[in-house]
């Protein structure tokens, strides 16, 4: 359990504005084209942001970067 919340515990703020902009949008349900356009940029872009996002919050998928968007009060359930 302590290995768990150890590795469960992240910075305070490890995402850039534009990584939680683009995390919000992808926890909302949004494709990543409806999130290229509604930010203006490119689909690739977004994916890239998408990429750094898993990296950073060390997970390999998007359902853990939606659940850290619901944990830190990006999104709701």
């Amino acid at each position: 359990v302590q290995a768990y919340l150890a590795k469960s515990a992240l910075p305070a703020d490890p995402l850039t504005p534009r990584e939680r902009e683009v995390l919000q949008l992808v926890a909302e349900g949004k494709t990543t084209k409806e999130v290229a356009k509604l930010l203006g940029i490119s689909a690739k872009t977004v994916e890239s942001h998408r990429t750094r996002i898993m990296k950073k919050l060390d997970t390999p998928n998007t359902a853990g970067i939606v659940r850290y968007a619901i944990r830190v009060g990006l999104t709701q359930v």
